[in-house]
């Protein structure tokens, strides 16, 4: 029997990977760069840095901005979405770390790049843990768990025919279960517009204690109004695996923040994460970014939080978890 622990767990790694591909960013690659740069030399704090680059070139491209304390691995891959295109870590029943290695198709098909698909496997080598491979399609950013056996996700994603159209619900809520040692789920219907990730729980709903969820509020002109209310609404009676009513509390959303062009992106705060000394806060230039950083760090009082800039990674499609994938400390080393 598996379990993933929550994020709030001990890790003993974070894995990313460095931004790179010019015909992908274009001219916000070296924004984008500089924003990774940050979250790797400020924000991170307490756990190793695993970084894969693709090349030499890009190595050494990679060492001038991060410095000589990461880790890199030559693996090649598409993009940086490592939440996705990573294994989730998990323990197994004697609290050793097991890379769990799902199927990838690119979000549902819309974003289907060269190597993305083998990255799972390829890190579970470089990170030398036993690897479990399941034959279903599931993203990282899709699944959030409180590491007492609830899960959260949402059905516009794990339900979306674009994914395992073969599964029903009750199917889905099996396989999740079995992966990855939860004992509950629980569903919210959908989440930000514009999502090319088809609602990843991870933009909308983060555990942030046992029996604890953060929410975002909507602010202003935000055109994620209905879908956030939408969303509160259907946690408010929410039970967890231990039959513990969720307490749910919020942090102001983003606002409307929109590209060059004006078009609307999926900004979310909520797009944290949790490293063991430290929180990275993402931030947009919304009017917003101080206090949802003030909200945040009010929910993880023992560590440092962190406002990162995240615009130009945002603008090249999720934020500072989307970016992020943690390796848990085996259960023997971090009790």
């Amino acid at each position: 029997m598996w379990k993933q622990p929550a994020e709030w767990s001990r890790h003993d790694a974070v894995w990313l990977a460095w931004p790179n591909a010019a015909d992908l960013w274009g001219d916000a690659l070296a924004v984008a760069q500089e924003e990774f740069a940050g979250l790797c030399t400020r924000a991170i704090a307490g756990e190793r840095i695993e970084v894969l680059v693709p090349d030499a070139r890009e190595e050494e491209g990679a060492r001038r901005r991060l410095g000589d304390k990461v880790r890199y691995h030559r693996i090649p891959f598409g993009d940086i979405w490592m939440r996705d295109i990573a294994p989730i870590f998990a323990h197994d029943e004697a609290g050793r770390v097991v890379a769990h290695c799902f199927r990838f198709n690119g979000w549902g098909g819309k974003y289907v790049l060269e190597h993305d698909d083998q990255v799972a496997l390829r890190v579970a080598e470089a990170a030398d843990v036993p690897r479990v491979s399941h034959d279903f399609v599931l993203e990282g950013g899709a699944v959030e768990t409180d590491g007492e056996g609830t899960l959260l996700t949402s059905r516009q994603c794990l339900l979306n025919p674009n994914r395992n159209p073969e599964l029903s619900q009750d199917r889905v809520e099996r396989a999740l279960c079995d992966a990855l040692g939860a004992r509950k789920v629980l569903w919210v219907t959908e989440g930000l517009l514009e999502d090319h990730t088809d609602g990843h729980i991870d933009t909308i709903v983060r555990f942030v204690a046992p029996a604890t969820v953060a929410c975002m509020e909507p602010v202003g002109d935000d055109p994620n109004e209905k879908q956030l209310e939408r969303i509160l609404e259907e946690l408010s009676d929410a039970t967890d695996a231990a039959g513990r009513r969720l307490t749910v509390v919020r942090v102001p959303s983003p606002g409307r923040v929109t590209d060059g062009r004006g078009k609307l992106l999926p900004a979310s705060y909520l797009n944290f994460y949790v490293a063991n000394d430290s929180v990275a806060v993402p931030i947009y230039g919304s009017e917003q970014d101080e206090a949802a950083v003030r909200a945040v760090a009010a929910l993880f009082p023992t560590r440092r939080t962190v406002g990162v800039r995240a615009r130009a990674i945002l603008e090249g499609g999720g934020a500072l978890h989307c970016i992020t994938q943690q390796q848990p400390s085996p259960i023997e080393e971090s009790e």
